[in-house]
């Protein structure tokens, strides 16, 4: 679950007073109090007034018992009929989870469980849409600020399989049958995303089929050369393990994964590293556990971001996100945990 779980309780507002005091920045604050940045700017935000001095002087302060105040004022003036109630720790933890670390109500819901359920209301996932459309989270938490505000996406209709130009190397037709299952361990799909408009900056995106485990690599451009430069850099670390992490990779037939002898050649020596296969033209869910994680990544980094002005800190935190979010499919665990139990497997023989 990780320091977001904690809540915002009169002590922590009395601290967080302290360190506004001392001089704190917010970020600061927030690993001091184990809460998320957005709930200091939102605490701020919510009891700031202007102290006039001894000396006639003004200076901005917090007022924790004010602030304290108003937040429980705001939930008791929903009205007693909603199961919240004064749970005011679970709707902080709501409000934190779905605004501001972008999870949908499901996966917060979902983590809630895991983590033993540590609220004293207990609330489902359709209870929590229902919150949120009828505003009991006043502008705290609204529609518009759910993934997909909430709407589902239409499903994707048959394309035609006849190929636009033969593929670089292995159709996904030959690519052994028992991948499909995702049964078995160390087989990717890999893709790019795209920068904003004049700029060349990429991320290589790269799914685990099984665990859904995710790897993002910046590139400077959408080039052969710097995905076969990327996948090197990745073995550097691996050693003999990347033939045993890296068993396939399925790409589209995108210019930047023509060079299939040097995706699957290793850095060194001869033989290879890895089997590479090549989808249909125009099918992305031939790749489906890589297009949904790019559409997640895309809730932190939307189309039209100039890819080369985040940086790598920031890079590896959304790598992180991913890889730690509450996944349904195995029952709330996620994807970093099974993958690192795969690894160990591996280690172990």
């Amino acid at each position: 679950m990780g320091e977001h779980f904690s809540h915002l309780t009169k002590t922590k507002r009395i601290q967080l007073d302290a360190f506004v005091r001392a001089g704190m920045k917010p970020a600061q604050i927030a690993i001091e109090l184990g809460v998320h940045r957005s709930t200091i700017y939102r605490e701020l935000k919510r009891a700031t007034y202007e102290h006039l001095n001894s000396d006639y002087t003004t200076e901005t302060r917090y007022n924790p018992d004010e602030a304290d105040r108003l937040y429980r004022k705001n939930l008791k003036a929903k009205g007693p009929a909603i199961k919240l109630g004064t749970d005011y720790e679970l709707a902080d933890y709501l409000v934190t989870k779905i605004r501001d670390e972008r999870y949908s109500p499901e996966a917060a819901i979902g983590e809630a469980v895991v983590a033993g359920w540590p609220f004293k209301v207990r609330i489902c996932t359709s209870t929590v849409y229902n919150y949120i459309r009828d505003e009991v989270f006043g502008d705290d938490l609204t529609p518009e600020m759910l993934p997909q505000q909430g709407k589902r996406q239409p499903a994707k209709k048959d394309v035609d399989h006849t190929p636009a130009r033969p593929p670089a190397g292995k159709s996904i037709e030959e690519r052994p049958q028992i991948v499909d299952t995702r049964t078995t361990f160390g087989h990717w799909e890999m893709d790019c995303i795209e920068s904003c408009e004049g700029v060349k900056d990429v991320w290589l995106m790269m799914t685990e089929r099984m665990t859904r485990h995710e790897i993002i690599i910046p590139m400077k451009d959408q080039t052969s050369a710097s995905v076969v430069r990327a996948l090197n850099g990745i073995e550097r670390k691996l050693g003999a393990l990347f033939p045993k992490i890296f068993v396939s990779i399925t790409c589209d037939n995108g210019s930047e994964f023509a060079d299939a002898e040097g995706i699957e050649r290793k850095r060194r020596g001869k033989g290879k590293r890895t089997e590479v296969y090549y989808c249909h033209p125009r099918t992305p869910n031939e790749r489906g556990s890589n297009e949904r994680q790019n559409g997640m990544a895309r809730r932190l980094v939307p189309k039209g971001t100039d890819l080369s002005q985040v940086p790598r800190d920031e890079v590896k935190r959304i790598e992180d996100w991913l890889n730690k979010y509450p996944r349904r499919m195995f029952g709330f665990y996620c994807s970093e945990y099974l993958f690192r139990e795969q690894v160990m497997a591996l280690l172990a023989h």
